[in-house]
């Protein structure tokens, strides 16, 4: 049994507040809460929080990795910081068992009242040969390895000695997944090839392919039918293959085996297909749908639990079938936020109700797709209402300044192909 030291102790006369993650649901909980009435621990496996919307973006240069990035310890004041990942959970003794990054220190931390907003991870279903083989898109880390690898394949498709075969096999790029992040990751490299591509390695444009696979009937489920069979035809029209109804059922080094049979060779495969539970929830003896989600009541509390709470993505309300988006995320970390205000100050606490504002997609050469509560919008000029919408979500004045700077640099000098 390994040897926890326990974390200096927090102020004794503020209750304990210890939070898990600083994803949306996470910073929006702590930019709302009043921490004068609570003694705030704030740990999370990365020390910043990440825009993941622009992240696809970020995967071509179209925004740099630190436009959408912002420090904790610069976002959050009044917060004590660890860099550390939850691995444990004693609810009876109110103790969280965490390690630091590689494993090095092992350390407790005690709570009167726990936050679990940890997000999701990638799932893979058990798949043979996606984690050796496939590249993910969740974090900056993996934005840049994507980057690297894109940049990478054009290099290696460009040298003389490379066959005809090959050279097609490194320029096919597989996505599989059809959600969202899917659908903008491939719309991005749809841009990246039709302007750096098609300027920097002419010689290579003829040969490079973009598949986009989803298991169900069509792509963007959770969107609008007539938005999903708008993005369906536009990615026809700009050659990028979309390929419904199929599963991946293994994948190799190069190549990856599908459910009819069939087998494709590709240079790079982006593997984005739904959420699974990190290893702290897996990791925490608390009540679980059949996702692995932490089951909560609509105070946002876990099943049985009196002063532990979850958000986002780790979390499902009980009847309840809200959609793992950072619009979710965000409303339970601005309620759970005034709910604990009002708890400190002895105010009766109302139940959370979640309002769908709607959703947004980028699907490539200035268009975008809107599926708004009053309007189903597509094109160019939803492609603006894109762009506003995201830009108001950044964090700080430095994300949105730095963004639009990038947005400029991009349209007047194009994507920085650099490998580095």
């Amino acid at each position: 049994m390994p040897e926890f030291f326990s974390a200096p102790s927090p102020l004794a006369s503020k209750p304990k507040l210890v939070v898990l993650g600083a994803g949306f649901s996470g910073l929006t909980f702590l930019k709302k809460l009043e921490n004068r009435a609570y003694d705030v621990t704030l740990i999370a496996s990365r020390n910043h929080f990440l825009f993941t919307p622009l992240l696809p973006s970020s995967t071509v240069g179209t925004v740099e990795f630190r436009s959408i990035i912002e420090p904790v310890r610069r976002a959050l004041k009044g917060v004590r910081f660890y860099l550390s990942s939850a691995r444990g959970l004693d609810a009876g003794q109110k103790v969280v068992r965490c390690e630091t990054p590689g494993g090095q220190e092992l350390f407790e931390i005690p709570y009167d009242l726990l936050v679990i907003a940890v997000g999701a991870k990638v799932n893979t279903f058990g798949i043979p040969g996606v984690v050796e083989n496939a590249l993910f898109l969740k974090t900056a880390e993996d934005a840049r390895r994507i980057r690297r690898r894109t940049i990478e394949c054009f290099e290696q498709a460009s040298e003389p000695a490379v066959s005809p075969e090959r050279r097609r096999q490194l320029l096919h790029f597989m996505v599989v997944g059809g959600g969202p992040t899917g659908v903008e990751f491939a719309a991005e490299l749809h841009d990246f090839v039709m302007k750096e591509v098609k300027a920097c390695y002419p010689s290579l444009i003829a040969d490079v392919t973009i598949t986009l696979v989803d298991a169900a009937d069509h792509i963007l489920s959770a969107f609008d039918k007539s938005l999903s069979d708008y993005t369906t035809r536009h990615f026809q029209r700009e050659k990028i293959q979309v390929r419904t109804g199929i599963r991946t059922v293994k994948l190799e080094k190069d190549r990856a085996i599908l459910n009819d049979g069939s087998e494709v060779s590709f240079g790079m495969v982006v593997w984005s297909t739904g959420l699974g539970p990190t290893i702290a929830v897996n990791n925490f003896n608390l009540p679980k749908d059949k996702s692995s989600r932490l089951l909560v009541d609509d105070l946002l509390k876990v099943q049985g639990q009196d002063s532990v709470y979850a958000l986002g993505d780790c979390s499902c309300v009980i009847g309840k079938n809200y959609p793992a988006t950072a619009q979710v995320a965000m409303q339970e970390g601005a309620y759970l936020g005034k709910a604990l205000n009002d708890l400190a100050r002895g105010k009766p606490v109302i139940p959370f109700r979640y309002r769908h504002h709607g959703m947004l997609a980028y699907v490539g050469e200035d268009a975008a797709i809107a599926d708004l509560p009053e309007i189903k919008g597509k094109g160019r000029t939803t492609y603006f209402l894109w762009r506003s919408a995201y830009l108001t979500r950044l964090v700080s004045w430095k994300n949105k300044l730095l963004v639009i700077f990038d947005w400029l640099k991009t349209g007047l000098f194009g994507r920085d192909i650099s490998r580095f």
